[in-house]
């Protein structure tokens, strides 16, 4: 008997995907709203979230440790140690995250002259304000990650959808409010999303607490340190989060570099993120559910299984992907007529996202959501090592080579972009096809 059936699959993924476009619509209205603001507000808004997104990463990485670990204690029902393992996640986000908003709030302005010292003052004062407010927030987006992990584990996503649902309304009426309303320019649009992570975060951890589930939080595990348990999850999480903290230092020395080409094309790269961000809602959808249906399927230690599941997974990631990618590529014009920019600065974001989506439609699902499959099996060390050489000498070199070397411009880096994952969807297919991923344990 199959573990998951297609309709099962397909009410993951579908609540998934709009959760995920409920989460990018955030990006996409507080660039949209501050754009009221002038494009030196764009920009310093644009250049602090790649900032922000080293830390959201983290987080991330770190939920999925705990996602992989508790999935695979639910395969092999486990009550006890899946319970263990929800509430050791919890704890270790919470001070995780506490000791990096402290360290970033002490040294924002040191951090960001570091990264981004070349940009015009106004530019800066605007990236000073939206990080400092956004830093409050990261305890917020952890906890919150740590119990949408918990959910996503069960398969239980439509829960995480309506939250992001509710958060969403909030992060909009608070931007409309704090532009046009209290004309607070770029703290504007950073309160309204500091409140409505909050919100997520209450209301996951309120739900967590519910033991009639199969995964959720206990009092007592929470306030103990279980070193073993902590060890399986960071296991997973530290070399993920290595990787995508490498990742995303690479993308804000990225910045640094566009930070180089002047305004026009500071604001076109950071409205053309928010449109990627939009054309790559199925890769973020579908990254969960090979870590569910993999990570359950591994836990029960059903090999076939696991096999199956990712020969399907794969195909529907791509057709999806194709079909997501044309569109977002088609309504990009009508998307622009609402941005209040220059012409040359709308023209180099339709270029943007052309090259952005060609790419994502083919080979960003096998550089994506297939790696997390096989993180989901506990073969992190080689994705880590293949994202990491891919970003490095990949992304990072490319982009020096085509932006500065080629005077292409942002055009070069995101052509970088494509080829890196080129060569992951390469690589990691390759592993997928060797049965490599087979041989590992995670509990």
């Amino acid at each position: 008997m199959k573990m998951f059936s297609n309709k099962e699959l397909r009410s993951m993924i579908i609540t998934l995907f709009f959760e995920q476009l409920l989460v990018m619509l955030v990006g996409i209205v507080d660039t949209f709203v501050v754009s009221s603001c002038g494009e030196a507000a764009v920009s310093g808004v644009s250049l602090v979230n790649q900032f922000n997104t080293i830390f959201i990463y983290l987080f991330t990485a770190l939920a999925s440790g705990g996602a992989i670990v508790v999935s695979q204690y639910i395969g092999n029902k486990d009550k006890e140690r899946t319970i263990l393992s929800s509430s050791q996640l919890l704890m270790f986000s919470i001070v995780f995250s506490i000791i990096l908003s402290i360290l970033v709030l002490i040294f924002n302005k040191q951090l960001l002259g570091l990264l981004f010292g070349k940009v015009e003052s106004d530019v800066m004062e605007a990236c000073v304000t939206y990080l400092r407010i956004s830093a409050y927030s990261y305890p917020a987006l952890a906890i919150y990650n740590a119990g949408a992990a918990l959910y996503r584990s069960m398969a239980k996503t439509k829960v995480t959808m309506y939250i992001s649902f509710v958060a969403n309304i909030i992060n909009v009426v608070g931007n409309i409010i704090g532009v046009y309303v209290l004309k607070a320019g770029v703290a504007g649009v950073a309160y309204p999303s500091l409140i409505s992570r909050v919100f997520s975060a209450i209301f996951i951890t309120v739900l967590c607490f519910n033991k009639k589930w199969e995964a959720y939080y206990d009092s007592k595990d929470i306030f103990k340190f279980d070193r073993k348990m902590l060890k399986r999850i960071l296991n997973i999480a530290i070399p993920n989060g290595i990787e995508n903290g490498i990742f995303q230092l690479v993308k804000v020395a990225l910045s640094s570099i566009v930070a180089m080409f002047g305004t026009y094309q500071i604001a076109a790269n950071g409205v053309a993120q928010s449109i990627w961000s939009l054309a790559a809602l199925v890769g973020s959808a579908m990254g969960p559910v090979f870590i569910t249906v993999i990570g359950q399927c591994m836990g029960a230690k059903d090999v076939d299984q696991a096999k199956f599941y990712f020969s399907k997974l794969i195909k529907w990631s791509l057709v999806f992907s194709i079909v997501w990618n044309v569109l977002v590529l088609a309504i990009t014009p009508f998307i622009l007529q609402f941005y209040n920019l220059t012409y040359e600065t709308k023209h180099l974001i339709f270029i943007l996202v052309i090259i952005h989506n060609i790419a994502n439609t083919v080979v960003f699902p096998l550089s994506g959501p297939l790696s997390q499959g096989l993180r989901a099996t506990g073969d992190v060390k080689f994705t880590m090592i293949v994202s990491i050489a891919s970003t490095v000498g990949g992304r990072l070199v490319l982009s020096i080579i085509l932006a500065l070397k080629l005077n292409l411009g942002v055009i070069g880096i995101a052509l970088a972009m494509c080829g890196d994952w080129t060569i992951r969807a390469i690589i990691f297919y390759y592993r997928y096809k060797s049965n490599a991923w087979t041989k590992f344990e995670v509990i």
